[in-house]
């Protein structure tokens, strides 16, 4: 009898492709950017333009909703066998855009790659390819992580050689969001206490030192310890987004009302999107997408244990590795908009307008999609 629900089980869940909670999250973060983008950019241009960021907007979620399609079509393998060529396409693109010939430059920063009528950003692909080719190493190196030469030196080296080229952009932020990932991942997938921290203590201090030594690092941090000191220069971006939280109270002002966005928060269709929903939508709002987020982490690891329970032991680290990159970038954006972090220049993933980084961050859903769908249709290992 036992056999027989078993097998009703295993049936149910290969006939249901795929993880509709996850799916309908996704679907509802995207919903919602398409309205938050249009209500922080629609009332600062006039005539014509006054829909041309949506349009745009709405542009970079189809092709973001085509990715994702495409992404959870591919065959999980072909991610595995596929990591080492994709790190060094990144490496090869991330050397690209720091030649002044090739990059562009917006804001002192070096980070967009044209492609036709459409500018490219390295760092976003940077972000899932490490992802993928760590899974990779990860499962290939599992006997051996306990090892400091396997656990740390040998995924430490491709590490240092992306982030290098990151901080050269610089793209301090992308850094932060990959080296955190990558740990996360190797603790969980059972490198050693004593190497984790020490790779902890190291990736800290090496943060610090590059903080220290960065005249606009430093800036950042000290507007961030205090805005108020100079609020209407290094500290202007962080000092409007807590009066646009502090506007918005339980309920907010309502949707439209938001006057932070008038000029006086910088970045508000990306990274301070946050901000004007705090101010239209107040706590109730901001609390809404913290819960999605959590969701869609909860969502990742769930579809990482089923992985693992059924021995696909890449598909699980991939879906961890995705569920932390996502995680950790949406609590960097939320705590940058509420002054707990400085000033990252991260978008709010699924929210934010931002061609690459939404395109990229739907192809990892897509991810998450295919191993899914994969492991629904194994049986569970045997213990």
């Amino acid at each position: 009898m036992s056999s027989v629900v078993s097998h009703a089980v295993l049936r149910s869940e290969s006939n249901d492709r795929f993880d509709y909670c996850l799916l309908g999250v996704i679907l509802a973060l995207l919903g919602f950017g398409i309205v938050m983008v249009y209500s922080a950019t629609a009332i600062n241009t006039a005539g014509a333009g006054a829909t041309t960021a949506l349009r745009q907007h709405v542009i970079y979620v189809v092709l973001g909703l085509m990715a994702m399609y495409g992404a959870s079509r591919i065959p999980v393998d072909w991610w595995y066998r596929s990591g080492k060529w994709l790190l060094g396409l990144v490496i090869l693109l991330l050397a690209l855009v720091i030649i002044p010939a090739i990059g562009i430059e917006v804001n002192g920063s070096r980070r967009w790659i044209p492609v036709g009528p459409v500018r490219m950003q390295p760092a976003e692909l940077a972000k899932l390819v490490m992802v993928i080719y760590s899974a990779g190493y990860l499962t290939r190196k599992q006997e051996l992580l306990k090892e400091f030469r396997h656990g740390v030196v040998g995924i430490g080296v491709v590490i240092v050689a992306v982030a290098g080229l990151l901080l050269r952009e610089p793209d301090f932020g992308s850094f932060v969001v990959i080296v955190i990932t990558l740990f996360t991942m190797m603790f969980l997938a059972g490198a050693r206490i004593s190497h984790f921290m020490l790779c902890a203590i190291i990736g800290a201090a090496s943060m610090t030192a590059l903080t220290v030594m960065s005249p606009y690092r430093m800036q950042r941090v000290l507007s961030f310890l205090n805005p108020w000191s100079d609020p209407y220069d290094s500290g202007f971006q962080l000092s409007q987004a807590l009066i646009a939280f502090g506007r918005g109270e339980w309920f907010g002002v309502g949707l439209g009302a938001s006057i932070q966005k008038l000029f006086y928060l910088p970045h508000a269709r990306n990274d301070f999107l946050l901000a004007v929903i705090g101010e239209e939508l107040g706590l109730f709002g901001v609390v809404a997408i913290l819960f999605a987020f959590a969701t869609l982490v909860w969502r990742a690891f769930a579809i990482a244990r089923r992985a693992e329970t059924r021995g696909q032991l890449f598909a699980a680290r991939l879906a961890q590795g995705v569920g932390l990159l996502l995680g950790y970038q949406a609590m960097i954006n939320i705590g940058v908009n509420m002054g707990v972090l400085p000033t990252k220049g991260l978008t709010l993933p699924f929210l934010s307008y931002g061609g690459s980084s939404l395109v990229i961050c739907c192809t990892a859903v897509g991810l998450l999609l295919a191993v899914d769908a994969t492991t629904r249709a194994q049986p569970r290992r045997s213990q």
